[in-house]
């Protein structure tokens, strides 16, 4: 047989090493014209595989965390699109409440205005117009990491849809009495003049005075000296002994900050009798343990602090004080009144503060919306424990777990402007609310008084806990009824409570149905040192800056290899540099490849033994690597390519093939069909995790299965 005729050059692209920012931006657009991120688009007949994108909060640029998350779920999407599956991936931006108005609440600050001089209108506008501009910087950005979503189903936190939705559902628990206005303990950030939920505040760890003060016969101790002008209430425990002559309800006359008041004992089981003496006066309005005290027994009791945080007329001479400036002060003066017993200055306690601006919360009693969770956290639990979600790393499963066991009533209220507005109104004179969508309402139900509009927003997190079902057009749209449940939620493990476990809470209790099958939890991106990144420290490390320098393939790598579910990673530069390496070896075997004459037409040509074990390695490979995607394992799956590619294909294979491809004959066209194939499975194994350098390769490829590579056929 005439020995087939060798090719010597590969197309001349290769003649240069590969340039990421030159091929780029022309891959993605060639992906987005083709119309396959969109399943409707795709010829087969597979199992829906759904993913719906965390929507990032469109008020600044992507840090490494987004990096990350979409690294991840493209290369789920593509892997399972490449599996013949129907592959849906929904992208989406968040207005994001409350962090959003924190973000342009400084750039107000920085251009010498304030939130509180405006009009609640004149700021929506000026924060939509804000958003909405950084939602467009951010839709280029995550075409810049590759992102193969489906742009046409898109949606905005604040759409119609969205809205409509959620008042549906805010509705329909107070349709089924999980949902009530009440005046209760809320955490309370007086910078920002809004209630925040437990998840939205941060426990630090300080070391404080803690005050022994003379109560009657009493000795008190507290931390908080300003607070206890309404301080009218001595509780104990009933089992202690050493108060068993106080009865409760019994009065007495005590000299107190600002004179003689009358106080009267409580005995209640809260009280730690270990603790101190075993006493303590209670201040209901800014303690939550005293608050349900209060409760328990129907106390009477008073605000002391205002919203600001300065005292009020309650407290006399203090009254308009700033709480720090009034404290030393506070205490000065009962020292001066025999009143101060001795000061510790080693007390270490956990202070709540604000996740945003670091102020310590200041516990108020406001009248706010909050859902009964219990009913929805118990079927939330059956699901967790029987399998119909699985969150994929065990330790996180305990932890979400508990927190579904142990969960607190949700104040869903919000005292910020920006955000969906609660559809209720308020009536003054009964201090009650009602539920008014229809805006039908004009005088209360109540006590017949007027009506006004309840000012406040919605939590963020209610509206985005809804987000699986109301992407997909529930309950009615042909999206809900083919891709929901949805199969993965991945998404940072610092979210867990915020949003993972009401997206169940929430989903099963509007739908029936569980909003996901997988719940896969990555980490937080620290940097090459395993610091937490943050501007004061100057070592925020921006994606996109990286991506340009080295490329995006690079980088995707670089956040994968290494980076197991659920713990941190450490991104350094010189790792990503490192697969920018790889990028351009995978670009240099391709040029080998192709210039050795290969095809991957196999013609006649018989293939060697040594060939064959090749062919039966690299399918080896690939199952492997099948198995790991399989699992979740993307950090083994990335790596094994890397080594089979660059140690096995590029150091031994490639190496060996010099010879034998030089002698020619039967043996050469053996090797050159086995190189080809080898390179073909290759380009598909690692198209998920570095796109767009084996997508720009597989386009010289003179042999393929498919013109684009994002929808060739997985090896079996």
């Amino acid at each position: 047989m005439e020995p087939k005729k060798v090719v010597q050059n590969a197309p001349e692209i290769f003649l240069k090493p590969y340039d990421p920012s030159a091929m780029e931006p022309g891959m993605y657009q060639k992906w987005e014209e083709s119309g396959y991120f969109n399943p409707d688009n795709l010829e087969t007949e597979g199992e829906p595989f759904t993913i719906i994108m965390p929507p990032p909060n469109a008020n600044g640029s992507l840090h490494a965390g987004h990096a990350l998350f979409v690294t991840l779920e493209d290369i789920m999407i593509r892997y399972q699109r490449m599996r013949g599956k129907k592959t849906l991936w929904v992208p989406g931006a968040d207005h994001a409440g409350f962090e959003t108005q924190v973000v342009y609440e400084k750039k107000l600050e920085k251009e010498g205005r304030s939130r509180f001089d405006m009009e609640p209108q004149e700021l929506y506008k000026e924060i939509l117009k804000f958003t909405l501009e950084n939602k467009s910087f951010m839709e280029s950005q995550l075409r810049q990491l590759g992102a193969s979503c489906d742009w046409s189903r898109e949606l905005f936190t604040l759409d119609e849809r969205v809205i409509r939705t959620v008042y549906g559902t805010f509705k329909k628990l107070e349709d089924d009495k999980l949902l009530y206005r009440g005046s209760r303990i809320v955490n309370w950030c007086p910078k920002h003049q809004t209630s925040l939920s437990n998840l939205e505040t941060e426990r630090q760890t300080r070391v404080d005075k803690f005050y022994y003060l003379k109560y009657g016969p009493f000795t008190i101790a507290t931390a908080r000296p300003e607070t206890k002008f309404g301080d009218k209430y001595v509780v104990m425990h009933p089992d202690d002994s050493r108060y068993a002559e106080y009865k409760d309800g019994q009065q007495f006359e005590v000299e107190w900050i600002n004179g003689p008041i009358t106080a009267t004992v409580v005995k209640d089981e809260a009280i730690d009798m270990e603790f101190g003496s075993g006493v303590m006066t209670i201040t209901p309005w800014h303690d939550p343990i005293d608050f349900e005290i209060a409760q328990r027994h129907r106390l009477h009791f008073e605000q002391v602090i205002d919203w600001r945080g300065k005292l009020l007329p309650i407290a006399g001479e203090f009254a308009g004080m700033n709480i720090k400036e009034a404290r030393e002060k506070i205490v000065a003066k009962l020292q001066e009144k025999g009143l101060l017993v001795k000061i510790d200055d080693t007390y270490s306690h956990e202070v709540p503060v604000c996740y945003k601006c670091g102020r310590e919360i200041e516990p108020q009693v406001k009248a706010q919306w909050f859902i009964k969770m219990q009913p929805l956290a118990e079927k939330a639990l059956e699901a967790v424990n029987d399998g119909r979600v699985n969150i994929l790393t065990e330790q996180h499963r305990k932890i979400m777990a508990h927190w579904l066991t142990n969960i607190q009533d949700w104040n869903i209220s919000r005292q910020i402007i920006w955000g969906i507005p609660i559809p209720a109104k308020l009536c003054d004179a009964c201090n009650d609310g009602f539920v008014d969508i229809d805006e039908n309402l004009a005088q209360c139900p109540s006590c017949g008084g007027p009506l006004m509009k309840d000012p406040d927003t919605f939590d963020t997190w209610f509206s985005s806990g809804q987000w699986p079902f109301i992407t997909l057009g529930f309950p009615d749209g042909d999206d809900f009824k083919k891709y929901y449940p949805t199969s993965v939620m991945e998404t940072g493990a610092d979210i867990l409570f915020f949003w993972v476990a009401r997206m169940i809470m929430l989903g099963l209790y509007v739908t029936g149905d569980v909003p996901f099958k997988n719940v896969y939890l990555h980490g937080l991106v620290r940097d090459a040192k395993g610091q937490k990144m943050s501007k004061s420290k100057g070592n925020v490390i921006s994606p996109l800056t990286v991506s340009a320098e080295f490329g995006t393939d690079a980088l995707r790598m670089g956040l994968i290899v290494g980076n197991t579910p659920g713990t941190d990673l450490n991104l350094d530069p010189r790792k990503i540099g490192a697969y920018k390496k790889f990028a351009n070896k995978i670009w240099n075997i391709s040029r080998f490849v192709l210039e050795s004459g290969a095809d991957g037409r196999r013609t006649d040509t018989e293939i060697t033994q040594t060939d064959a074990a090749l062919l039966d390695e690299v399918n080896t490979v690939a199952a492997e690597v099948t198995a790991d995607l399989d699992n979740f394992k993307f950090h083994l799956a990335a790596e094994k390519l890397y080594h089979y590619v660059w140690h096995r294909f590029a150091d031994e294979i490639i190496e060996e093939s010099k010879g034998i491809l030089k002698s020619g004959g039967e043996a050469a066209a053996s090797r050159r069909y086995t190189l080809y194939v080898i390179l073909h499975t290759c380009l598909k194994l690692l198209h998920p995790f570095m796109p767009f350098v084996t997508e720009a390769i597989w386009q010289q490829l003179p042999e393929k299965d498919t013109n684009l590579l994002m929808v060739a056929k997985w090896p079996d």
